[in-house]
């Protein structure tokens, strides 16, 4: 149903020049819809560059599938031209809402599980889906707060979300080790609520521990726990398309490579990788 495109890394600016003069180890490369939608510049020109010799993929964090206010129509169009041009193997955004009432926010906040705002979703899905003329994948968020109206897990939600709007689903590993840490799931069971063929796509990323929490903050390497987790994910849905982000605190793009192939060797053992999660029951 999706790709396999092998594994990933976020271009990020600190490393335009280094991609584009370079021949790093990387596969493809995802990038932040948003950052590129203006059509001139030195971003799009960068882009250009690097999909003439890479895959690109497009990972939107405005689309808020999950607000009570219309899909953006202007930001659907400009997205729809960025993919008609860069012509994406994957396009995807978040299952969470940012904008109500006409103001954005940056944050990506969740959904209260219902069977209410399961239709909501779905219609919009279809929608952009329909204006795009290709699936997309949504990503399950990093959560700290969940609602008393839920009547579904998020492991649910998501996948009868990509069963009813005839989705995909991008499986961030961190933000179900995060969630699963903030709220007392069991993220062995959240990978089990995943119908397989509907996993396009898998990110890593660090978080930071502040005691009583986790956050996803892009800002650290991705813990061991992480990395088990991702053995898990690898061993019940394949070899999926993989990609590792940093958003802060960016190191040399070396050593982002050097990390990478970290999930290479996982990918060509995931039985082997040790099990270590012990953060993730309490709660």
């Amino acid at each position: 149903m999706f790709p396999r495109l092998g594994f990933g890394l976020g271009l990020r600016l600190p490393h335009y020049q280094d991609v584009l003069e370079g021949d790093p180890h990387v596969d493809w490369w995802e990038v932040i819809s948003e950052n590129f939608l203006v059509a001139g510049g030195n971003p799009r020109r960068v882009l250009r560059a690097v999909r003439e010799r890479w895959p690109v993929a497009l990972h939107g964090v405005s689309l808020s599938i999950g607000s009570v206010d219309p899909v953006d129509e202007d930001y659907l169009g400009r997205l729809a031209a960025l993919v008609a041009e860069i012509e994406p193997p994957i396009v995807s955004d978040h299952l969470c809402w940012s904008a109500l009432a006409g103001h954005a926010a940056h944050d990506l906040w969740p959904l209260p599980y219902t069977e209410e705002a399961l239709a909501l979703v779905e219609g919009k899905v279809r929608q952009v889906q329909d204006r795009l003329g290709r699936r997309i994948l949504l990503e399950n968020p990093s959560s700290y707060v969940t609602f008393a109206a839920s009547q579904l897990s998020e492991a649910e939600f998501l996948a009868e979300v990509a069963r009813r709007a005839d989705c995909g689903i991008l499986l961030d590993v961190n933000n179900i080790y995060v969630s699963s840490t903030n709220h007392g799931w069991d993220p062995a069971a959240y990978l089990a609520a995943m119908p397989p063929a509907r996993v396009g796509q898998i990110h890593l990323a660090g978080h930071s521990d502040h005691g009583t929490h986790l956050l996803d903050t892009h800002d650290h390497p991705v813990c061991d726990a992480v990395w088990a987790l991702y053995g898990e994910a690898l061993a019940r849905f394949g070899n999926v398309t993989s990609m590792l982000e940093r958003d802060e605190a960016i190191p040399p793009l070396a050593e982002l490579v050097d990390e990478l192939d970290r999930a290479r060797r996982i990918a060509s053992d995931p039985a082997g990788v040790v099990s270590a999660r012990p953060e993730a029951a309490r709660g």
